[in-house]
């Protein structure tokens, strides 16, 4: 391919243009996550749970195409509270210290995707900001595979420190690590894009 990549465009998305598209937003999720089509599908009923919970927030990616914009990559999250199902594993998985310190009022970044052919250009960093910009809570959580790539270098350098890890959650044999960061988020560094 040649010439220069078409700059994304990157807004807050109201709930239910999200509910309206959570089709196209699961499809990147799979793609980014490497999950098989039946674990998407199954995805789609708790992704519509998660826009009805309180503080719920979410931001879009979109790029330039011949028949107008097309989203490659999305974010969402929302107030943890005990109850939820992903509250609740961390929970668990928080010594009593860590969990009093990091969960009461606490965000979850519950996704956070960007298709892999849209990869390397910023845009994770660029909706992680946009998703915590402005945002009422002091701490924002989340879960990333417990491995070495993007998403979880993105994290740390973004201001996500380890709180757990190795950790198993049900229905997924590979471990994740879950990381916190105390908001607001520093300001990214100015990113030096390649020739």
């Amino acid at each position: 391919m040649t010439g220069t990549t078409p700059a994304a465009r990157v807004t807050e998305l109201s709930t239910g243009w999200l509910r309206d598209h959570m089709h196209e937003a699961l499809a990147i999720y799979g793609a980014a996550m490497g999950y098989a089509s039946s674990v998407v599908a199954g995805r789609y009923g708790y992704a519509i749970q998660h826009s009805e919970r309180a503080g719920f927030r979410a931001v879009g990616a979109f790029v330039p195409t011949r028949e107008g914009e097309v989203l490659v990559g999305f974010g969402y999250g929302y107030l943890i509270t005990p109850g939820q199902w992903w509250h609740d594993q961390v929970r668990a998985a928080l010594d009593r210290r860590t969990a009093k310190r990091w969960l009461p009022g606490a965000f979850e970044v519950c996704e956070l995707h960007v298709h892999p052919d849209s990869q390397s250009r910023g845009l994770g960093r660029q909706l992680l900001h946009a998703l915590l910009a402005g945002l009422p809570y002091p701490t924002a959580l989340l879960s990333t595979p417990d491995a070495d790539t993007k998403a979880f270098r993105l994290y740390h350098a973004d201001g996500f420190v380890d709180l757990a890890r190795n950790h198993h959650f049900p229905g997924d044999s590979r471990p994740f690590a879950i990381l916190g960061a105390r908001l607001p988020l520093p300001s990214p560094a100015p990113r030096a894009d390649r020739p």
